[in-house]
């Protein structure tokens, strides 16, 4: 028999003081928690630093080589109004890019049982490998300001999603109102977090446009206070045609995504159901207007999470283990196999991975007698062992290969390995009977 050994548990054990763990610590989607679940990050966490090593970088070099050497152009409280805007503009920043990454985008618990089909009798019985889930419906239409709209149901999350809800695949949760999983910020972009997203977005092309016109300035200043032509005046300031050019490139990126987004709230719409649904084409459920759209992205208040995630969870009781089974045993053993697209009819799966190793190992005599269907020469115990693990097993013979009509009798490796545990001893103990057995048999 094939017994896989049990799961080492991570949690604490019962009696080390710990007896209820938090959400955040069983959470089964694919996010990265800090400060024990206060903060919830995609798995994707590492591309945060990058997006604030690039916004950080040019705001520093732009401090240190232009706005300090601006302060000999203007006057002192001008000079340091400049330099102090950007390192406000770079602060406010960092804290949308904090509040869009480490908060909850509006992730829907996952349910622990699949729901009950509509209008499914209570009496009926499943087989043993039925599921709830092949007699509910994949696609559900509910009505949406009078439109009618499909919405799906999601096997990970055993839910039907919401209208306007969708299974990010990088977090492994399903988010509502999901725009976007946004690699640069490292977190799913939903209800809770659109908002703060593009404020990010928009105050990142304003830091852009700001650094942009005062590092020309500079280089104005420069051409007037030394008479000299621009090529000489930006020779005499590199890090001013540094910014220049990095945050001309940066103006493209984030000014154009701040004007899609903008035509996406004007709209109602996110990026996900534009570039699927394609509502200029159709009529859009959500839209209400550009005033009453604008409202609702800006105006309204965020709704409450749905997750607490330093919540405490009861830990569930442990159960037994069985008497003499030394592990748990593999969910695949004994599941019927059914390849419905291909016609197969359903048979049984492998009963383990050992079941080869150790059908070799049976003699050519205790093979042949198996074979033959010679059951009553094989040794009482082995015997007894096997009807034991059968119906141990819950195996019922007509469904097992031991009710085929064909009169071959093909063992499973179950138990032809239980046979050559059992009969190994006894071909040790009784070699001499089962020699004169076989003289007998050739007489």
């Amino acid at each position: 028999m094939y017994v896989v050994p049990p799961p080492q548990r991570s949690d604490p054990a019962p009696g080390s003081g710990s007896t209820d763990s938090r959400v955040y610590q069983i959470w089964k989607g694919s996010n990265i928690f800090f400060l024990q679940g206060r903060f919830i990050f995609g798995p994707d966490v590492r591309s945060l630093g990058l997006t604030i090593l690039l916004i950080l970088a040019p705001v520093t070099i732009f401090c240190v080589f232009v706005a300090r050497r601006l302060m000999d152009h203007y006057s002192y409280h001008l000079g340091m109004l400049i330099m102090a805007v950007a390192v406000v503009f770079t602060v406010y920043d960092l804290v949308l890019l904090l509040l869009t990454s480490g908060r909850d985008p509006g992730i829907i618990p996952r349910n622990t049982h699949p729901p009950e089909p509509e209008g499914l009798d209570g009496s009926t019985e499943s087989g043993a490998g039925q599921t709830p889930q092949l007699r509910l419906p994949r696609i559900k239409e509910v009505e949406v300001n009078g439109i009618s709209v499909k919405i799906k149901y999601c096997d990970t999350c055993m839910l039907y999603r919401p209208p306007r809800c969708s299974h990010c695949s990088i977090c492994n949760n399903c988010v509502e109102r999901f725009d976007h999983h946004c690699p640069w910020v490292g977190q799913c972009i939903g209800l809770r977090n659109y908002r703060f997203f593009f404020m990010f977005v928009f105050s990142t092309t304003l830091l852009c446009i700001y650094v942009f016109a005062f590092c020309w300035v500079y280089v104005r200043r420069i051409m007037g206070s030394d008479d000299t032509t621009i090529w000489k005046a930006m020779i005499k300031t590199p890090a001013s045609i540094v910014l220049i050019v990095y945050t001309f490139i940066s103006m493209w990126f984030v000014g154009g995504l701040t004007a899609f987004h903008l035509y996406l709230i004007s709209t109602n719409q996110t990026t996900y159901e534009n570039f699927r649904y394609r509502y200029d084409r159709r009529a859009n459920p959500y839209n209400k207007g550009v005033v009453n759209n604008f409202k609702e992205i800006f105006c309204t208040s965020i709704p409450e999470s749905k997750n607490d995630f330093r919540e405490k969870v009861p830990r569930e009781p442990v159960l037994p283990p069985r008497p003499g089974g030394g592990g748990f045993m593999s969910p695949n053993m004994g599941k019927a196999v059914d390849d419905i697209e291909m016609g197969r009819k359903t048979v049984w799966g492998d009963m383990g991975a050992g079941g080869d190793h150790f059908e070799g190992q049976l003699n050519s005599n205790d093979r042949q007698n198996v074979k033959d269907g010679e059951l009553g020469e094989v040794s009482p115990d082995m015997r007894t062992t096997v009807d034991e693990t059968v119906d141990r097993a819950g195996i019922h013979p007509r469904r097992s290969s031991w009710g085929r009509k064909s009169g071959s009798w093909e063992m499973s490796p179950e138990v032809l390995a239980l046979a050559a545990r059992v009969g190994e001893p006894n071909r040790m103990g009784g070699s001499s009977s089962s020699g004169l057995t076989n003289e007998n048999r050739q007489t």
